[in-house]
């Protein structure tokens, strides 16, 4: 681990390869799983804004499901969570052609439709955040779905902290990124076999 500001950072982030590879995992991080996607404070309330706006794009199942029980839970962890379809699928889930899982809520920014209300733990996977007394926590979460991403990441040179320096930036800030980019150069400098 290296800290960085109040953070604790996993030197996974710093020694793994990754890019999301979609072609060959088909969004599986959106309908794998037993239970939502974390959400931040506020962030429940920012998506049901705009819940008019995506009711079109969204599965007909996960619609009633939102209209029924609501656009967030608390899972048995006691964390917000998005609602899911079937005990798996993220209800924010829709399909593009090839069988692609896509979030409707980033479509719709995408389009031009709404803010960008897509929660952070999403647009931060791989990466999962653990907040304790005083800092926060920063780990890689490894599952096999996401090994194209691993591939495609090495085959283009690209390290997690790189692909992900836009959610970092905007989860820890310019400053936070500057120094976790700064101290990953020195650490693989020093560790030319990672």
């Amino acid at each position: 681990m290296l800290q960085i500001q109040h953070t604790l950072v996993s030197l996974d982030l710093i020694e793994r390869y990754f890019t999301c590879d979609l072609d060959a995992c088909l969004g599986a991080c959106c309908i794998e799983g037993d239970a939502g996607a974390p959400l931040a404070p506020g962030e429940a309330e920012r998506i049901e804004g705009v819940l008019p706006e995506i009711e079109n794009d969204l599965l007909p199942r996960a619609l009633a499901e939102i209209r029924g029980c609501g656009a967030s839970y608390t899972d048995p962890d006691g964390d917000l969570v998005t609602q899911i379809v079937d005990g798996r699928d993220c209800v924010y889930t829709c399909y593009a052609e090839g069988g692609k899982c896509l979030c409707a809520l980033e479509k719709a920014f995408r389009e031009g439709r709404v803010p960008d209300v897509k929660p952070i733990s999403c647009r931060l996977y791989p990466v999962r955040l653990r907040e304790y007394d005083g800092f926060t926590a920063v780990n890689m979460h490894r599952w096999k779905i996401c090994r194209p991403a691993e591939t495609l990441g090495r085959r283009l040179g690209v390290r997690a902290y790189e692909f992900l320096k836009g959610p970092l930036t905007a989860r820890f800030g310019e400053a936070w990124y500057a120094e976790l980019e700064l101290t990953a150069r020195e650490y693989l400098r020093q560790n030319p076999d990672k």
